[in-house]
């Protein structure tokens, strides 16, 4: 049970990391399919 509840954890750590990375590297949708001729957010 210990390491299942360990494993879950590691989980979350590497989610919540990879997502972080992901953000930062500009890596969403919006952020590569946007252009002079793409109005995105309004």
């Amino acid at each position: 049970m210990k390491a299942m509840f360990a494993a879950f954890a590691a989980i979350v750590v590497i989610a919540i990391g990879a997502h972080q990375i992901l953000e930062r590297s500009g890596f969403s949708s919006a952020e590569q399919a946007t252009s002079s001729s793409v109005r995105l957010g309004e």
